[in-house]
């Protein structure tokens, strides 16, 4: 099964949803789910809840939120993360449809990948 996607507050831009969609990329935003101000738990765990991979540009406090998870013996559905103002908008969306065409969303589940490293 593809993946499904879930911006969070740090990351969602129009344009960039826009582009994911039109290529058929199930996505979603924090400001569409009404998770705006939320705390990074909050939003990883909404994702989980909805199925969907949550990208993020907070990647200290995400990379963290994932160890603790499997530490402690939970799960979630997959993260991607991207440092912020690293990518312009056409980059993100050809890296992270490269994740969605190689990557299922069962081989996301527990799973953190560097946005960085799908060029």
């Amino acid at each position: 099964m593809t993946i499904r996607l879930y911006l969070d507050e740090d990351c969602m831009d129009h344009d960039l949803v826009h582009a994911l969609a039109v290529r058929g990329l199930d996505v979603t935003t924090a400001l569409a789910q009404n998770m705006i101000e939320q705390p990074d738990e909050a939003h990883l765990m909404f994702a989980t809840a909805q199925g969907r991979v949550l990208y993020s540009f907070n990647v200290g406090d995400f990379y963290h939120l994932h160890t603790q998870f499997l530490s402690t013996g939970r799960s979630h559905t997959g993260i991607i993360l991207a440092q912020q103002q690293r990518f312009m908008i056409g980059q993100q969306m050809r890296r992270i449809l490269k994740v969605a065409s190689i990557l299922s969303a069962q081989e996301m589940h527990n799973r953190l990948e560097f946005l960085s490293n799908w060029g």
